[in-house]
């Protein structure tokens, strides 16, 4: 072991010698034998043993003196003892050999793991140092370079293809893969088969032609068009040293840490909650359908599309100040009207209720939890969305997924999806069952893959619904379902036989020259775009956002401070202005921001409280008496 483990860095070998690999064998047989060697000992001492207690035994039947008969017994115990002693350690010995070759077994597996792993790290480090050669080379004898070789490259100036060893490749975090991917396996059967049911009847399971997910415009041919651009500007000359920054908020809540600007784009969190409501097209088509668990699967692709944005999204939104608000007002073209308030600051929380002219509302109230683990940021949003159809009265309530950022201080950044979510219509008890798969460089499935499984109330499965978070989510109708046979480890997965799959959601394709534009979707280019008539504390009004759009990073940085500092001394205000003459409970309670357009409700169904829409908001738009808002910019 000490040979495998010499950290001096003097090896010249990376590998370890065939002496070296059988040293651990050449220890256990030594111990082989070294016990052979106790055991025949062991033998000889039981056999004198034996004979010794014989002969003291005659001699005890002998007539001699009773002090010497004490003596005998006293060394027949002394002579019986030697030999238990002799057996127990034997026996130890025996223990030990059995335990140091089911360990050496262990030793020789992590040995060759970490041998595997130094040459695959010699091997990445080589062609790192081949792949800058060459594009040193590259550079020297490119046609019109600049005339200062010592100018560094900027983002984005030198591109990879797929081709050999891609950028992905090499700066991407991969994770071991899981266990069970999913709990069951589909089989595709043709539409008109004829086929045993589950209840033993035979008949033709076809899609029914007044079926919505059979509708052939469920996905539109792509968002409309704007023309709004925003394009990334240049930045500043200095380099912000982001280890510098993150070393010190490890483990630590990061929404209670200041961060410059430079690590934003230039939307805050409100904006980018309402992002949520690109694909509403779902949703409009859900309102038609006539079963229950046909909704869930559009209901199920909705909750799935709110990620589609965030897969190249590597930049921070903006923290909202307290008392923001953000509204969207489309109820021309999307049908819809959408309403935030930022009602607490720590934890930062987000109220959002929408109302579609087309028979659904939506409601949720996200808390965002962040640690900063020191490779990658764990994003958790808490908190239930509620969606409701007025028509029908269904109710859906589902929760968000785990995000991960990778790579936070060394490498490509990347973001993953994790978790289960649930997704329960609490009128007919129908469930739908999400699992999103972390990615895995070992992996056989598809990259950001995500399954599920609508059932009924009475847990009998009726469609698998499969994609991933960031293009596309389909449906497969289950025409039968029967266990499969357990596998090595035992467990057993459901094989379900379905129709062939219908596409529900494919993702819109981004903007051309997108790169430049921090990865906007055709909606997130329109969301800070200005406004007349909207509140004053919308965020399309906060200056340092719109200062950081336009480029001017230190005036961005300068106005983040000015605007932090005033929501601190508001807080002191409220703070002290209850401190005469309030008890220590109403100085509590005073701390808490009361919001403007929302007030916190005890929720009948998830049994939380809640904050929710009471109405005003566009009352007090039509009027243009925003005489109650705050002044936080």
């Amino acid at each position: 072991m000490s040979s495998q483990s010499d950290d001096s860095g003097d090896d010249e070998d990376g590998t370890a010698s065939p002496a070296d690999k059988s040293e651990l064998h050449d220890t256990i047989k030594k111990l082989s034998l070294k016990l052979d060697d106790l055991s025949t000992c062991n033998e000889l001492v039981a056999k004198h043993g034996v004979a010794l207690q014989r002969s003291l035994s005659e001699l005890d039947g002998l007539r001699i003196p009773c002090e010497s008969g004490e003596k005998l017994k006293a060394v027949s115990e002394r002579a019986t003892l030697f030999r238990i002693t002799s057996n127990a350690m034997i026996n130890a010995c025996r223990d030990f050999l059995e335990l140091a070759e089911t360990h050496s077994r262990k030793w020789q597996r992590a040995l060759q793991y970490e041998q595997e792993q130094r040459v695959h790290l010699e091997e990445t480090i080589e062609q790192l140092a081949k792949q800058h050669n060459s594009l040193e080379r590259a550079f020297r004898s490119a046609p019109g370079r600049a005339t200062n070789p010592t100018k560094s490259f900027s983002e984005g100036d030198l591109l990879t293809t797929k081709g050999e060893d891609s950028e992905e490749d090499e700066d991407t975090e991969y994770f071991d893969a899981m266990e069970d991917s999913t709990s069951f396996i589909t089989v595709i059967t043709e539409p008109k088969e004829d086929r045993k049911a589950e209840g033993g009847t035979t008949g033709s399971v076809e899609w029914t032609s007044d079926n919505v997910l059979d509708s052939t415009s469920l996905v539109p041919q792509g968002p409309p068009k704007v023309k709004r651009r925003v394009r990334i500007p240049d930045k500043p000359n200095y380099s912000l040293n982001l280890w510098s920054i993150m070393k010190n908020c490890i483990g630590r809540e990061l929404s209670k840490i200041p961060m410059p600007v430079n690590f934003n784009e230039p939307l805050s969190m409100l904006q980018r909650l309402t992002e949520d409501l690109e694909y509403h097209h779902l949703l409009d088509k859900a309102v038609h359908c006539t079963s229950s668990v046909e909704q869930m699967c559009l209901v199920a692709a909705f909750s799935v599309s709110s990620y589609s944005t965030t897969v190249h999204r590597i930049a921070k939104p903006f923290n909202p100040m307290l008392g923001e608000t953000f509204e969207l007002d489309r109820l021309d073209d999307m049908g819809l009207r959408s309403l935030c308030e930022q009602v607490s600051h720590h934890p930062p929380s987000a109220a959002h209720y929408v109302f579609s002219k087309h028979g659904w509302s939506l409601w949720q109230e996200i808390t965002i939890s962040s640690k900063f683990r020191g490779k990658y940021l764990s994003i958790m949003p808490l908190g239930a969305i509620h969606l409701e159809f007025q028509a029908s009265g269904n109710h859906y309530v589902w929760r968000k997924s785990t995000s991960t950022v990778h790579n936070i201080i060394v490498g490509k950044l990347w973001i993953d999806q994790t978790g289960d979510v649930e997704i329960v219509n609490h009128k007919t008890k129908d469930r739908c069952q999400l699992k999103f798969l972390p990615y895995s460089y070992f992996s056989k499935e598809v990259a950001r893959k995500v399954t599920g499984v609508v059932s009924d109330s009475q847990g009998k499965a009726h469609y698998v619904l499969s994609g991933s978070w960031d293009e596309q989510m389909e449906c497969a109708k289950i025409v039968q379902s029967s266990p499969s046979s357990p596998s090595l480890d035992g467990k057993q997965k459901t094989v379900y036989q379905t129709l062939p799959a219908k596409l529900m959601w494919k993702k819109y394709p981004l903007p051309d020259n997108a790169e430049n534009m921090y990865y906007f979707s055709e909606l997130a280019l329109t969301l800070n775009e200005h406004e007349e008539g909207v509140a004053p504390t919308d965020s399309r009004l906060r200056p340092d956002q719109r200062l950081m759009e336009k480029g001017h990073w230190d005036e961005a940085n300068t106005e983040k401070q000015r605007l932090e500092e005033k929501q601190r001394v508001n807080r002191r205000r409220r703070l002290e202005a209850c401190s005469r003459g309030c008890g220590a409970e109403e100085e509590k309670e005073a701390e808490v921001y009361v919001p403007l357009w929302f007030e916190k409700r005890l929720d009948p169904v998830t049994g939380e409280t809640a904050c929710v829409y009471k109405g005003g908001y566009w009352e007090a738009k039509e009027k243009q008496d925003w005489h109650m808002c705050p002044n936080i910019f």
